[in-house]
């Protein structure tokens, strides 16, 4: 078959939610993108991903008109619970900040970009396969690949957005020459369980305790996300449910707490891990979200990180073409990775803070007990630990950057109000 050939202006690798926020910025900027992906769009809306969204997410996701069922079936937490030795300590994000989070799974959040691009006409295209990049350092690179109904394809654009995932092909397109991979493996990882229970607390709660680090979480009324602390080589044929059960009370205990039980249905080990490619872009290909960076579940940073990039990436593009200026462009890694690195540095301090080491000394477990009670006692201390769970703003306030004049810069002004604009749930 003779390769069909299609012009846009930006082409994105990936249409999981940083893809598809990116087509949303870049169609109220009036840029035209396509957005491919392998993977059918059933299989990625079932899959059950974690997902807390910072106060800025929410204001992105309210501007773009996605918020509707964001909202009514999604749950606002104005704090977090951390549990240190049986004892609760309230962060109280109200309080502290005037902000809030929202908790509403990722994949949830992929079916809102997704339903909203068909709605307004976006070219989004999954079940593609032998993606391609090509020519990234020309003024027209192109992406190859085969579209879902067997043609071979070519998209020849002005840029390349790599949105497709850690494991990806966008970042690899960099060479390895020129491109520096910062890693860190932490010693643990999390035994994560997907339960048929009713909430067994109204807002999250971080346990740190003498048995290891917990996480009870949520996901809708009936269902509950629940993690705790494990070897990172563990495999789930390894727990039958009662010894899950038992090690979730050891964590979490609590006077007058009970952790709600019920039918266990998903059972996974999660690795914890930061990585940070750097740079970002290598000729006309900019990297966002997974693609760019990981951070560990913990502070709850990597689908908000995803929103940043594209935010920085989107107001760049439209600079490019509505002033004729790269500067933005061309100072886009910097830019996204001033944010990242404090979400790396908050990811790890979050981390390192709650999990019990392996081989810790009682110096260090006692260390760790003072930080805690510093955190938590101190207005200051809580006051940053409430200001970087609820999130930065997703782009720059610098003059020149954000440009409120436009139809894009009120969408990404629209999450700098610095006041909460969640609603709670009834």
């Amino acid at each position: 078959m003779s390769e069909r050939i299609v012009r846009t202006q930006v082409g994105i690798v990936g249409a999981g939610p940083a893809g598809l926020w990116l087509a949303h910025l870049l169609a109220v900027a009036g840029i035209d993108s396509v957005v491919l992906e392998k993977r059918p769009r059933a299989e990625i809306a079932a899959t059950h991903r974690a997902g807390i969204l910072e106060q800025g997410t929410v204001d992105l996701m309210t501007a773009l008109g996605l918020d509707a069922r964001m909202r009514a079936e999604g749950y606002a937490h104005h704090g977090i619970e951390l549990r240190v030795a049986g004892q609760a300590r309230r962060i109280d994000f109200a309080d502290l900040v005037g902000r809030a989070v929202q908790l509403y799974p990722q994949q949830e959040v992929f079916s809102d970009l997704a339903d909203g691009a068909a709605a307004k006409g976006l070219d989004v295209r999954f079940e593609v396969a032998d993606v391609a990049l090509h020519d990234l350092t020309g003024e027209s690179p192109s992406i190859t690949f085969t579209d879902a109904d067997g043609t071979p394809t070519r998209v020849v654009c002005d840029f390349v957005a790599g949105c497709d995932g850690s494991r990806g092909i966008s970042k690899r397109a960099i060479p390895e020459v020129l491109r520096t991979d910062h890693f860190r493996e932490y010693p643990f990882g999390w035994f994560g369980i997907l339960v048929e229970a009713e909430p067994s607390a109204p807002e999250l709660i971080y346990a740190n305790s003498d048995h290891g680090f917990a996480l009870i979480s949520q996901r809708t009324a009936t269902t509950q996300r629940m993690y705790f602390q494990c070897d990172p080589t563990d495999s789930p044929d390894n727990w039958d449910d009662e010894r899950i059960w038992d090690q979730l009370d050891a964590c979490t205990a609590a006077p007058g707490f009970t952790l709600r039980r019920g039918p266990i249905f998903d059972k996974t080990v999660i690795p914890m891990r930061s990585y940070v490619c750097e740079p970002l872009q290598y000729g006309r290909l900019f990297l966002a979200g997974d693609a760019g960076h990981t951070v560990p579940p913990t502070g709850a940073k990597g689908m908000n990180l995803a929103a940043g990039d594209v935010s920085v990436l989107a107001r760049s593009l439209e600079r490019y073409y509505r002033e004729g200026e790269a500067d933005l462009l061309e100072t886009y890694t910097a830019t996204a990775l001033s944010r990242v690195w404090k979400a790396q540095h908050f990811s790890w301090w979050m981390t390192s803070m709650l999990h019990t080491q392996p081989g810790a000394s009682t110096f260090d477990r006692r260390r760790q007990l003072g930080e805690l009670d510093l955190v938590t006692t101190s207005r200051a201390g809580s006051t940053y630990l409430a200001e970087a769970y609820t999130g930065w703003p997703l782009i720059p306030t610098r003059p020149g950057f954000l440009d409120p004049d436009t139809a894009l810069g009120n969408v990404l002004a629209s999450q700098l109000t610095g006041r909460e604009t969640t609603a709670s749930r009834p």
